[in-house]
């Protein structure tokens, strides 16, 4: 495979702010299109001040119900993220993997939660 594609999120979203499920839509879009390509994705922050968790769970978390992790990690590597955003982006995508190992479960456990397990 050859080199990495870059994909800049500031691009993407068109500044400095990473917090719509919109615009993590977005970015999943672009990136899905070419991890089903085979091509390694190279997911920079650069320029960018703020993202969210519900941003970074749909334009990335939601890979793993698409593709193994094997493979999320063999093609897709993030850059320009401070260790802080690290950590964040790190907890989020451990329960994007949690979640799509069982994805009835945690929606049974949820709707539970929510008081909505009648209304199937």
């Amino acid at each position: 495979m050859g080199e990495k594609i870059p994909v800049h999120a500031f691009d993407i979203v068109a500044g400095p702010l990473c917090v719509s499920t919109e615009d993590g839509q977005a970015v999943y879009d672009k990136i899905a299109h070419l991890l089903h390509e085979g091509k390694k994705v190279d997911l920079s922050f650069k320029g960018v001040e703020t993202f969210i968790p519900t941003f970074l769970n749909t334009a990335i978390g939601q890979l793993y119900g698409e593709f193994n992790e094997e493979r999320i990690r063999d093609l897709l590597s993030i850059s320009h993220i401070s260790q802080e955003d690290n950590n964040l982006l790190k907890h989020v995508l451990d329960n994007a993997k949690a979640y799509f190992k069982n994805p009835v479960q945690f929606d049974m456990a949820w709707q539970e939660e929510m008081g909505c397990e009648n209304e199937r």
